[in-house]
């Protein structure tokens, strides 16, 4: 349960201490999948340039140059890779003969090390799971849509690939994870997150007034936005990993998805959003699940709505 967000401003229409406040909020509001590790990437004349910390989004400053026109992002919930190891936390450098990208991804890979061994993939240091990607798409020179379709063929699990070009062009590839998608066609502004309660809660803090509208981005899709802002979209047909879930050689990986990992992640960071941990107990026990629980300590109104209605129900059963 990682999060993942970014921006294109293909106008340059918005100033760079609005794009930094943007980035920052995101951030921030998307510890509420991760805490673990934070990490930016944007382009920088030709190269990407990467920025991490193992560390939660609100004890690191995200920089990024006056000029700078797209930023890919990630907080961290570990599964695989210790995030002590800055080199295991996202994103992720990569090259296709002379284009350079990074990438930032959102679930968990089972067949990764079925993959390094099929496509004989060179040894790594670098332990997560997500890594095969980056390794998949360096084994082309280009980095398009079509090499980004034969990766996101391969591999098997649950998944959000974000991937930023130097040329800053942003792709973004739906597998079965979250992602909203927000345009702001006057600003000349794409913004994105995992989650629209993610994306609204930091637009709100922002206070970017102009009018938006939610681009439609559904599973099995590659949407390749350009620095000029245009959007072309492919698709790729996901592989079925549910076998794989309950292997016992996959457990480690796996394990995440258990109602009880979730569950104590959320104990761990709801005080974070001003709600108690018996609050939170309260709620699942009436029924609500993780994803229900973690929309609401988005919005504060309905999360007391949701606590006052819990514990009525709670006194009626008694």
């Amino acid at each position: 349960m990682c999060a993942v967000f970014g921006f294109l401003d293909y106008k340059g229409k918005v100033s760079n201490a609005i794009l930094k406040k943007l980035i920052h909020y995101l951030s921030v509001t998307a510890e509420v999948r991760g805490t673990d590790a934070t990490g930016i990437a944007y382009v920088r004349g030709s190269s990407i340039v990467t920025y991490k910390k193992p560390k939660p989004a609100h004890k690191v400053k995200l920089f990024f140059p006056r000029d700078t026109r797209a930023v890919i992002g990630h907080t961290r919930f570990t599964t695989q890779g210790s995030e002590k190891r800055n080199c295991n936390n996202h994103p992720f450098d990569g090259h296709c003969g002379t284009e350079a990208f990074a990438l930032a991804h959102n679930g968990v890979l089972y067949n990764d090390r079925e993959l390094r061994r099929e496509q004989h993939l060179p040894p790594t240091p670098i332990e997560t799971d997500t890594y095969v990607a980056v390794q998949l798409l360096e084994q082309e020179q280009n980095l398009d849509a079509e090499n980004i379709k034969r990766m996101a063929e391969l591999v098997e699990g649950s998944f959000v690939f974000t991937i930023l070009r130097n040329d800053n062009t942003l792709f973004l590839v739906k597998g079965n994870n979250p992602l909203t998608l927000y345009h702001f066609p006057a600003l000349g502004l794409y913004v994105y997150a995992s989650t629209k309660s993610i994306l609204d809660n930091a637009l709100k803090k922002v206070k970017l007034n102009d009018k938006c509208c939610e681009v439609d981005v559904s599973e099995g899709e590659i949407l390749e936005i350009n620095s000029a802002g245009n959007l072309s979209r492919s698709t790729f047909t996901m592989q079925d990993y549910i076998h794989t879930m309950f292997n016992p050689y996959n457990w480690d990986y796996a394990k995440w998805w258990m109602e009880d990992e979730r569950e104590e992640l959320l104990l761990e960071y709801c005080g974070t959003f001003g709600v108690s941990e018996e609050e939170v107990e309260l709620l699942l026990e009436v029924g609500y699940d993780p994803d229900e629980i973690e929309e609401l300590l988005m919005d504060t109104v309905a999360m007391e709505e949701a606590i006052s209605e819990a514990k009525t129900l709670l006194q009626c059963e008694a």
